[in-house]
């Protein structure tokens, strides 16, 4: 199947919105973390609690996920993974002050995989508050047409401890259905993997419950909560499952440091490289 013939004539224009970044969300997140609410800056990525869209039930997909999207290539059968992305911090945002969004299509590439096409779409966004881009984020999405041969009993879960480690920071967490179930409504992510055992395990071919990679790169950047951080680059490379159990590990890095969690199955699950002030 020739993806690009699907993207020949697609060019969505920019997406404005706004909002006013009130405390709330950022602490419903932290008290699901056991952390104290942020006071005055909102963390680097936190900003994926507010701007949030909630179509109508009535144009969700079977999946949960919205049938159609302002940035959703028109091509058939289509399955969303989030790949990974790119974070520059100018200047935090601020907690109780407007916030303007500016979203816009950045780079769509067509590239051959081990079992077909996949179509890479990137989605730039620039955050401001007073008139200053104090934020810049893109976030790049892979989408497949039609079924995923890959899945389908080639993931097993696996229960066992995540092996040690002498990395310098260490968090230590095994998601359970009740986190995913806050993170979902604190995201407004009705992706059914998230919550819909029957669904995960016999349609979409999981062995349990998907840990939304977003929380994962969220759990990395835990580990750095302390620390200014101005820039961060992230991956996802394989899927965690509910009753796995994962560790964050940090290490500096010359002038940042590097993160990834690892689990008993997998030693990456996501990764990222992070640069501080």
């Amino acid at each position: 199947m020739d993806l690009g013939g699907y993207v020949t004539d697609w060019r969505p224009g920019p997406v404005h919105a706004a909002d006013e970044l009130p405390p709330g969300p950022a602490g419903a997140l932290s008290a699901v973390f056991d952390q104290a609410s942020p006071a005055g800056a909102l963390p680097p990525l936190w900003h994926w609690l507010y701007f949030l869209d909630w179509p109508g039930q009535s144009e969700l997909g079977a999946d949960g996920h919205p049938r159609d999207g302002h940035f959703l290539p028109p091509i058939p059968d289509r399955r969303r993974m989030f790949a990974g992305g790119r974070l520059e911090v100018r200047r935090s945002l601020e907690l109780g002050k407007r916030a303007e969004k500016v979203s816009t299509l950045g780079e769509v590439a067509v590239k051959q995989g081990r079992t077909g096409e996949m179509m890479f779409v990137t989605v730039r966004s620039e955050f401001s508050q007073d008139g200053e881009v104090r934020v810049v984020e893109e976030q790049d999405i892979v989408y497949r047409s039609g079924e995923d041969e890959r899945r389908g009993g080639l993931l097993q879960l696996d229960s066992a401890d995540a092996p040690a480690s002498d990395a310098e920071w260490q968090l230590d967490k095994r998601p359970d259905s009740r986190l995913l179930f806050r993170f979902s409504a604190l995201t407004a992510n009705a992706h059914r993997i998230h919550y819909d055992e029957p669904y995960v395990t016999g349609v979409e071919g999981y062995p349990g419950l998907v840990v939304h990679g977003p929380l994962l790169i969220l759990l990395m950047l835990e580990l750095v909560r302390d620390k200014e951080v101005r820039s961060l680059s992230y991956r996802l490379r394989k899927p965690l499952f509910v009753g796995e159990h994962l560790r964050a590990l940090g290490d500096p890095a010359g002038e940042g440091a590097t993160l990834r969690v690892a689990s008993g199955r997998d030693e990456r699950h996501a990764t990222a490289e992070v640069r501080f002030a």
